[in-house]
């Protein structure tokens, strides 16, 4: 690794150590061999998104090289190649169009409301506000029970709980063990869709887990487990992003108070603010593809079938791409970050996140203009070195 100028920070956050990226260090080369994990890292941005843009060569069907977990991945939309991706994303694709996504800006304010409404002097941002609004959203957009948002949580908390060490090459005993207690959290969750799926079979209603056991593909119903599995990623995926972008753009808010300042004096900013949070604060680090075929990339020969993370974060903090990487500008313009991911798999609730963040925040400063951090608790982020986001964020309102 090479230095670089840039910030300090996740040493003083406690970010885990091995996001280099957040550590004003370099990669020697875009893309490298890891011996010990038997997987091929991508840390450039210009090829992160040639990996990205070419699901030909590059499959997201990663359970092919682990079939004993291949359970809870069937249907998966994440997992998914052509055509079956994208007949799929299709079933989906209409409870996220853009006069969907706008019809919920007044519940999405009026729950904001409703959350802070019960604030004192301090709050857990996340406990309080960052995690409950996308959670309650995405749950009603499915039809399951808002209310039964803290066992998503604890689920959702001890999936995430793992530390993201994960070989192909030496599958250790602790290994083995953080993937059976992760299966166990995403069975849990599995199980509790799997009842709510088998009800709209029976009782079906005008919501999104309705529409996904009613859809056909190519004339074929979904399984119950391609329905579950869809379910799951669209509940786990639909809140913690968001509970992550809002926490992150909060804490960076505070943190460079010019820019703070910017913001207050013009709301327009906002959006802008959200954009650079996802760059310099990535929440989803890493996804992941297999190699359909050899190929080239990042002046090194890939063979066929093998396993690539591809570092969304540390594309987004790659001086090639971007002017001043380290330096956190919500005037930052063209911001082509890609904390979302890009091509056939960009997220599909990417503008739900938006929108709830930009109405959150602007709420926040609106009815607490002087929010800060709390000096007596420090934020906390999330363990894992395949995310970045807060999981604690206390703050003093006054």
């Amino acid at each position: 690794m090479t230095r670089t100028a840039g910030t300090q920070l996740a040493d003083r956050w406690g970010i885990n150590p091995e996001q280099f990226w957040l550590r004003d260090r370099l990669p020697e080369r875009p893309v490298a061999y890891d011996e010990q994990k038997g997987m091929w890292n991508v840390y450039g941005y210009a090829e992160v998104v040639r990996v990205l843009s070419d699901p030909a060569t590059y499959s997201s069907d990663t359970g092919r090289l682990l079939p004993e977990r291949s359970e809870f991945t069937e249907g998966s939309i994440i997992s998914l190649d052509p055509p079956q991706h994208q007949k799929l994303r299709k079933l989906v694709s209409h409870a996220f169009t853009p006069k969907v996504i706008a019809d919920l800006e007044p519940r999405i304010a009026a729950l904001t409301h409703e959350l802070l409404d019960d604030a004192g002097e301090r709050i857990d941002l996340v406990s309080q506000l960052a995690y409950p609004l996308p959670v309650i959203v995405i749950a009603e957009l499915l039809g399951v029970p808002a209310e039964d948002r803290n066992l998503f949580k604890e689920w959702v908390d001890k999936l995430l709980e793992r530390s993201g060490q994960f070989s192909l090459v030496e599958q250790s005993e602790e290994q083995d063990k953080q993937m059976e207690a992760a299966l166990e959290q995403l069975g849990h969750l599995s199980a509790y869709l799997g009842e709510h799926a088998a009800e709209r079979r029976r009782h079906p209603r005008e919501d999104l887990l309705s529409k996904l056991v009613q859809a056909e593909v190519d004339g074929i119903k979904l399984t119950d487990r391609e329905v579950v599995n869809f379910a799951n990623v669209l509940l786990i995926a639909g809140h913690i992003t968001t509970t992550m972008l809002l926490g992150n753009t909060v804490l960076c808010l505070d943190e460079y108070p010019e820019q703070k300042a910017k913001v207050l004096a013009d709301r327009g900013l906002v959006p802008g603010a959200i954009e650079e949070s996802l760059r310099f604060l990535s929440p989803f680090a890493t996804t992941a593809r297999v190699t359909n075929t050899e190929v080239e990339l990042g002046g090194s020969t890939i063979g066929a079938d093998q396993m690539m993370l591809v570092w969304l974060a540390a594309a987004n903090r790659d001086p090639a791409h971007f002017t001043e990487p380290g330096v956190f500008d919500v005037t930052r313009e063209p911001n082509t970050q890609i904390a979302f991911g890009r091509g056939i798999h960009f997220c599909l609730g990417a503008p739900l996140a938006r929108l709830e963040g930009r109405v959150a925040l602007n709420i926040l400063l609106d009815r607490f203009p002087g929010l800060r951090t709390d000096p007596a608790h420090a934020p906390e982020f999330i363990p894992a070195p395949t995310m970045t986001g807060v999981r604690r964020l206390p703050l003093v309102l006054g």
